[in-house]
């Protein structure tokens, strides 16, 4: 099955994708993540406040497969968290890069975000192409 990436996004190997808009990075998964863990029942999210840093895990997501940690692709202060996502999180997979976002977060460092895969090279490793 063919996934989109978008390329205006940068993603990381363990499915995270990351686009910055000002200084604050908007973080969600990938519709290849969510399409591997299935039906998905739980959520969990920082609070507003919180302190994230780069690789590390913010988070978990749960379905009736597996739970999952969420890892940060950037280091800075949550700003904001998309609680229908939290109510809903079966409502992930309809539309993972715009209304499925998981965190804002006000960055530290924007050229963190370089860092992540383009979405060619992120195809290429989801894909095996």
């Amino acid at each position: 099955m063919a996934f989109d990436y978008p390329d205006t996004l940068r993603y990381t190997d363990t499915h995270e994708y990351v686009s910055l808009e000002g200084n604050t990075a908007i973080v969600g998964i990938t519709a290849f993540a969510i399409d591997q863990l299935g039906d998905i029942v739980f959520l969990e999210l920082p609070e507003i406040g919180a302190e994230v840093s780069k690789g590390d895990k913010f988070g978990t997501i749960e379905s009736v497969k597996a739970v999952e940690d969420l890892k940060s692709p950037v280091t800075g202060k949550v700003v904001a968290i998309n609680d229908s996502m939290v109510d809903a999180p079966e409502d992930l997979a309809n539309d993972p890069y715009s209304a499925g976002w998981l965190l804002k977060v006000e960055i530290e460092n924007p050229s963190e975000i370089e860092s992540g895969m383009s979405a060619h090279v992120y195809r290429e490793m989801v894909e095996g192409a």
